[in-house]
C-alpha cells in the first residue's frame, strides 16, 4: 500500500521520546512512511525503533542541523504529503486524519498544524503565531506589549496562545515546525527549508516563503499534539540560545532589511545579542551552582 503520509522525524538524543513518538505514528490508522534522520546522537534513543516494522533510519556522521536534515529525509519520502515532525511529539490515532482533512478541503492550503500542549495539556507559544516582525520583537524585547490592551494594533504581541482558542481551523501567519503538515506540492513550489539555519527561526522562514508563494498555513485547534519542549535540548542550553539568537538575526536581515529603518534594525539587532547575553550569564550561573551545590 503506498503511503498517505510521509513523516521526517529529526532526531538528537531524544532518548524514550522517539519511541513514543515513533508509536503513536504506528497508531495511525493512514498508511504513514516514516524516516528518522538521526544528527550523530550519542544516547540510546535509535535502539529501541530496530524492532518495530518499516521505519526507516539515516544516520548522518555529524549533527547538521535541523533544516538539512529535513531535506535529507524529504528526498526520501515518498509520500503526496510530509509531516515534519519533532521526537517529543505525540498524539491520539486520529489526529493525522483530522490534519490531512482540514488540508484536503481547499487546494490552496499548503501547511497545517495543530495545538502544542504541554504534558499537563496547557497550549504553548507557537503552535499558532504571528510573525515576529523587528517591529513586534522590539516591542516584546522591551516590555511594551503590556501597552497592548490600550493599543492592540501598536503594541501586538506575536504569540498568540493568550488569546481565546478558536473553535474552528483558522488561517495563521505561522505554526510551529515541532509539527508540520505539509502538501509536497507546496514543498516544490516553495523550495526547500533554509539551511543556512542551524537550529530555530527555519520555520518561521519557511511560513513566511510559503505565504509569499501565497499558501495558506492552517491552525487546527481540535488537533493536541502533546510535546515535551526542550527536552533534546536540555544538555546543551547555551549552544541552543546561541544558535536560536544567531537564526534571528538571519531571519531578519533576510525579510526585514529594506523595509524597516536601519535604527530600528540596528535596535532589534542588539535587543537579540543582550538577550543572549542575559540567557548566556543564566545558564552559566545555573551550572556552576549545580557543580557547588
Amino acid at each position: 500500500m503506498s503511503a498517505v503520509i510521509s513523516t521526517i522525524i529529526v532526531n538528537y538524543n531524544a532518548g524514550a521520546l522517539l519511541r513514543n513518538c515513533v508509536e503513536s505514528l504506528l497508531q495511525c490508522p493512514l498508511a504513514i512512511e516514516i524516516i528518522v534522520v538521526d544528527n550523530a546522537s550519542k544516547d540510546n534513543s535509535l535502539a529501541p525503533l530496530h524492532n518495530l516494522p518499516g521505519i526507516q533510519i539515516i544516520k548522518n556522521n555529524t549533527n547538521v542541523g535541523f533544516a538539512t536534515a529535513c531535506n535529507t529525509g524529504a528526498r526520501q519520502a515518498s509520500a503526496p504529503v510530509l509531516l515534519f515532525l519533532n521526537p517529543d511529539c505525540s498524539f491520539k490515532p486520529g489526529a493525522l486524519v483530522e490534519l490531512l482533512s482540514v488540508m484536503s478541503v481547499d487546494a490552496t492550503v499548503g501547511m497545517v498544524g495543530g495545538l502544542l500542549a504541554n504534558i499537563d495539556g496547557t497550549e504553548q507559544a507557537g503552535g499558532r503565531r504571528a510573525v515576529p516582525t523587528p517591529w513586534r520583537s522590539f516591542v516584546r524585547a522591551f516590555g511594551l506589549a503590556r501597552f497592548s490592551e490600550r493599543w492592540p494594533r501598536l503594541f501586538f504581541d506575536f504569540n498568540l496562545h493568550k488569546q481565546p482558542l478558536p473553535d474552528q481551523p483558522i488561517e495563521v501567519e505561522a505554526i510551529s515546525g515541532a509539527c508540520m503538515m505539509v502538501k509536497r506540492e507546496a514543498m516544490q513550489d516553495v523550495g526547500d527549508w533554509d539551511e543556512g539555519y542551524f537550529l530555530h527561526c527555519e520555520d518561521l522562514d519557511w511560513c513566511m516563503r510559503f505565504r509569499q508563494k501565497n499558501w495558506k498555513i492552517l491552525f487546527v485547534p481540535s488537533v493536541y499534539i502533546t510535546h515535551a519542549l526542550g527536552v533534546c535540548s536540555s544538555g546543551r542550553p547555551i549552544f541552543v540560545e546561541w544558535h536560536k539568537h544567531k537564526g534571528m538575526i538571519r531571519f531578519y536581515h533576510k525579510f526585514f532589511r529594506n523595509q524597516y529603518p536601519g535604527v530600528l534594525m540596528g535596535l532589534v539587532a542588539l535587543a537579540v545579542w543582550l538577550r543572549f547575553g542575559f540567557m548566556a550569564a543564566y545558564f552559566t550561573v545555573q551550572r556552576m551552582s549545580r557543580a557547588c551545590g
